[in-house]
């Protein structure tokens, strides 16, 4: 009843699916686990808005020459016509996409480039809290060989240093207008006691800040100052991500010609785990594609 045993292209569904009529000028490619840890590539069309008409191709694997194999199945009329494509900084898709979609402007997704930071700053804090933590169990080892009673510091709050460190992980990850009264006196304490991780958070800040510019020109300016300033300051825990960013510096600024983003390929992530989370996992690959073709192709 379904259609599936009549579905054209079901032999080959496991490797690969493409559906041309859906290829658009802008569009977005990101993976996704299916099922134990099986991953896919999918090619979405943002103008879909991740209901019909959204998937323009599924690739099983993440392998460069098999993304570009199965893309290049895709008439070259309608690749040619693709102006943008958005991505994260993986290497093997960026490679694949420059060979199926020559026209296409590559724009490195936003939120990859701010997670990329926020997990700098995080990493700081963890660790001072390992060695909040290191100084802790040593403070009570020599409390026992004195047989005395451990009693750990506590600020104004009632932390202890190693629950000041834990506390804060979600309030780094906010800014100064969006936090609660506590969290501002957690705030408060965490950079009197640790001034690294305060002018970590400030200089995280000042890259989140440039993706509010309207300006390419700008935005492009803003950047080189950034990775000036990390170099300069030498902030050790930013030097990776301000290496990163040198090296996808077009695709990032490329961001402000038209503010696209890849949310609706995450989305589109979502729906589909939402989907194997529903009917309990994924036992039979080919059919629960055939299901997605049906509710996004």
């Amino acid at each position: 009843m379904s259609g599936y045993k009549q579905w054209e292209q079901k032999s080959h569904a496991e490797q690969y699916l493409v559906f041309e009529k859906n290829i658009g000028e802008f569009l977005s490619i990101d993976e996704v686990s299916l099922s134990k840890g099986e991953l896919y590539t999918f090619l979405t069309n943002k103008s879909g808005r991740g209901k019909r008409g959204s998937l323009v191709a599924s690739i099983q694997g993440t392998k460069s020459h098999e993304i570009i194999e199965v893309l290049n199945k895709l008439p070259l009329n309608k690749r040619l016509g693709v102006k943008e494509i958005t991505l994260d900084m993986a290497n093997n898709m960026e490679y694949a996409v420059k060979k199926v979609f020559p026209n296409a402007l590559l724009v490195t997704d936003r939120f990859h480039v701010i997670r990329l930071v926020m997990e700098a700053l995080q990493h700081c804090r963890i660790d001072y809290r390992w060695q909040a933590l290191d100084e802790e169990n040593k403070a009570i080892k020599e409390a026992r060989n004195l047989k005395q009673k451990y009693k750990p510091y506590m600020f104004e709050n009632g932390d202890t240093r190693k629950q000041l460190l834990a506390r804060t992980k979600y309030s780094l990850a906010k800014k100064p207008n969006e936090w609660t009264t506590h969290q501002k006196q957690r705030m408060t304490l965490l950079f009197k006691n640790y001034p690294l991780l305060e002018n970590a958070y400030k200089h995280t800040l000042q890259l989140r800040s440039i993706y509010e510019e309207v300006q390419k020109s700008k935005a492009s300016e803003r950047l080189r100052q950034w990775i000036t300033q990390t170099h300069k300051n030498k902030f050790e825990m930013f030097t990776t991500v301000a290496h990163t960013i040198e090296n996808n510096y077009v695709s990032i600024l490329n961001f402000f010609n038209h503010r696209n983003t890849n949310a609706n390929a995450e989305s589109f992530n979502a729906k589909v785990k939402l989907f194997r989370a529903n009917l309990r996992g994924v036992t039979d690959t080919p059919f629960f594609l055939f299901r997605l073709m049906k509710l996004f192709a």
